[in-house]
């Protein structure tokens, strides 16, 4: 056994008493992270083969999907494509385009045709995604603005500065792709869901399917957000993209440039089809994405942007930098991205812009980078390098894709009604993919719980004091995660010498009192069971921790402070309580003199939904669980912030579905549909596991 010696205050050995006025500063406080004041690292560990990054690849993937509340992915519905409006330019064609990602919602966009079709008579087909320029797709700079990009040589022609979204389209169709640019939400045509990024609005709290909107606290529970909608849009754009005539499904590509490098990025990881991505000024160690429509619950927990990214290696991929949060990219970041590549043997598959003297842009030259890489890796046979030509500028008029032959959305079809019906049909298309995948809610519990039992060799034990008692022995310590670097204070009661049987109960509780003078305890010491009580992470915690970003917010309910912002990159309370349980089981069974032959997981006194996700998640390393949970539901909780809060929980089955993942262990369920709980009962089932 490893003994070192710790000066701990023996108020932090022991469950905090509820209810007291303040809740009592953490012992042992776990540092937050935000998009914007933490370093984003490539995080993998290990040599990189092609069988290692398969599996990091497959993660990353997961991920992103289990943020965007694509895991498993929805059913396709008929995109119901409408094409219409045709504008004629000297060798290309526009094309306006609106279709259904969704039953009733709709993605719109324009279609960028080679006028003349190329040798053979296939084309790449290339998605357009756009960054947060003030009119989105429709974006057109002033005079001025165009002639300052001409000066410091970032434009060749007044059109593309003006018009520099329209300029990579025109050049891709130029040179015989077919190129799709369409609208995120609310920019554009996409008028169903008016604000980009509206915050939480409380007409839109409710937690019924048909009552619940974006930002709420339900949309949350069951994982549903802006930034899922715009990853499914991308996704549903591909397969819109692979209906029109000519299209090569071996070259497909997506770029896009700031919001839109973002999305390039997600659905580069998320959907197998696309053979190059060209994400620009978007990939960094640095800020990770500024809006809603970039951040998710879960997304960058064990992963950030260089990850992300690079789940599409070996395939070809081009990255720019700027004068922005990508300036360092060069040599954080991009060099990892390189070993990758080069271990998996495409080492000329990467490539990369490094303009840092401009701001964040995609201009010309950074244009001509992705035009290059285009030719190279779709082998289309123009002299290097690709230059544009001027072209004529299309108006609103000219692109919009609502006209009067095809009136835009109203009434019930945009707005909050519009959402609402939207939320309702995603969640219930949800439960039939989850129902019919088994398999799903085991994985995207350990997605959403994060993190796996550590090994022996990852655990320490200091016991701090060691005490015989009437009925036992009771020690106090702490359990250590060495590789998390977080401790968890515990008592441990044990019967005497031969009269302990080998069972440990680990009672998992948010309440206070003495262990020693609990009768409960006392019965199961009589009965040669021991007990073992952690000090929980945050055991008084009224809310949520939140970091520096959000406490600056005052408004609550505005997008600033929306969940993603903090889920996206930390754990809940509940995963980080999870997170101690597993750092104790493992360091009891590390521990020769104190090794269980069987543990049972308790949960009572408010530790009861803790003790169902632990249970779900630690089936091998249990032998029994009783979980009291009160009549518990996370769908009963309408605040993001509340302690108990679980992003996702209520889409993977709340409760029940945990119980369910837990049968192998068959759980013992108190203060169910009126069961009896408390302590007595807690103890009877107990014994009865035992």
């Amino acid at each position: 056994m490893k003994y070192f010696s710790l000066l701990i205050p023996v108020s932090c050995l022991f469950l905090q008493s509820v209810g007291a006025a303040e809740p009592a500063a953490p012992a042992f406080p776990r540092p937050l992270r935000d998009l914007r004041t933490d370093y984003f690292p490539m995080q993998f560990e290990g040599p990189i083969t092609s069988e290692s990054w398969a599996r990091r690849k497959q993660e990353v993937k997961e991920r992103v999907l289990l943020a965007s509340g694509l895991f498993p992915l929805p059913a396709k519905t008929p995109l119901n494509a409408v094409i219409h409006g045709r504008v004629t330019r000297d060798d290309y064609t526009i094309d306006r385009v609106f279709f259904e990602s969704f039953p009733g919602h709709y993605v719109s966009g324009n279609l960028y045709l080679p006028k003349n079709p190329p040798p053979g008579g296939k084309m790449p087909g290339i998605l357009s995604p756009h960054g947060h320029w003030a009119n989105g797709r429709f974006t057109i700079n002033e005079t001025k603005a165009a002639l300052d990009q001409l000066a410091i040589g970032a434009e060749r022609f007044e059109s593309g500065a003006r018009a520099p979204l329209q300029a990579r389209c025109v050049q891709l169709a130029r040179m015989g792709c077919a190129v799709f640019i369409y609208d995120m939400l609310g920019n554009g045509d996409s008028i169903q869901i008016s604000e980009h990024r509206s915050g939480q609005r409380p007409e839109l709290n409710g937690t019924a399917l048909g009552t619940f909107g974006l930002y709420s606290p339900m949309a949350d529970l069951r994982l549903e957000s802006n930034f899922g909608l715009q990853t499914w849009n991308s996704i549903r754009a591909l397969d819109f993209l692979l209906t029109v005539p000519g299209v090569d499904p071996t070259r497909l590509a997506c770029t896009g440039e700031s919001g839109g490098g973002t999305q390039t990025m997600m659905i580069a990881a998320v959907d197998d089809r696309l053979a190059a991505a060209f994400p620009c000024v978007m990939v960094s160690t640095a800020m990770q994405g500024g809006c809603t429509c970039e951040n998710a619950c879960y997304l960058r927990i064990n992963q950030g942007n260089i990850d992300i990214a690079a789940a599409f290696a070996p395939k070809p991929m081009g990255v720019t930098a700027a004068d922005d949060w990508t300036r360092e990219l060069e040599t954080k970041g991009y060099p990892d991205m390189k070993a990758v590549w080069t271990k998996l043997g495409q080492p000329d598959n990467l490539t990369a812009t490094f303009n840092i003297h401009w701001k964040h842009n995609y201009n010309h030259v950074s244009r001509t980078t992705m035009y290059g890489f285009m030719n190279k890796h779709f082998k289309l046979g123009f002299s290097m390098p690709v230059l544009e030509r001027d072209f004529v500028l299309s108006t609103i008029e000219d692109m919009t894709v609502w006209t009067k032959e095809h009136p835009k959305p109203s009434g019930a079809k945009v707005g909050g009604a519009h959402e609402k019906a939207l939320l309702a049909h995603w969640s219930q298309d949800s439960d039939r993919q989850i129902a019919a995948n088994r398999e799903v809610p085991g994985r995207a519990w350990e997605m959403i719980v994060g993190r796996t039992m550590p090994t022996a060799a990852d655990v320490s034990l200091a016991i701090s004091s060691h005490a015989d008692q009437a009925d036992g022995t009771q020690m106090e310590g702490i359990a250590s995660d060495l590789r998390h670097q977080e401790q968890v204070p515990f008592v441990l009661l044990r019967p005497k010498g031969a009269q302990w049987k080998g069972t440990t109960a680990v009672w998992l509780r948010l309440g206070g009192g003495q262990p020693a003078k609990n009768p409960a305890v006392k019965k199961l010491l009589a009965a040669g069971v021991a007990v073992v009580y952690p000090t929980l992470y945050l055991p008084n915690a009224l809310e949520q921790p939140m970091g520096l970003a959000q406490s600056k917010v005052r408004v609550r309910h505005e997008w600033r402070w929306s969940a993603p912002y903090v889920y996206g990159y930390n754990h809940s309370l509940v995963a980080h309580r999870v997170h101690d349980t597993m750092t104790l089981v493992a360091t009891l069974n590390s521990q020769a003199e104190l090794r269980p032959t069987r543990v049972i997981l308790v949960g009572s006194d408010g530790g009861g939904p803790i003790a169902a996700v632990a249970a779900a998640t630690m089936v091998k390393s249990l032998q029994g669980a009783v979980i009291d949970t009160e009549g518990f539901r996370f769908a009963s909780l309408n605040d993001q912030w509340d302690p108990m809060y679980m992003p996702g929980a209520v889409k993977y089955g709340d409760l029940p579905g945990l119980f369910r993942l837990a049968e192998p262990l068959r759980p013992a369920l108190l203060g169910e549909n009126g069961a009896p709980g408390g302590a007595e009962n807690v103890v009877a089932a107990v014994l009865k596991s035992s």
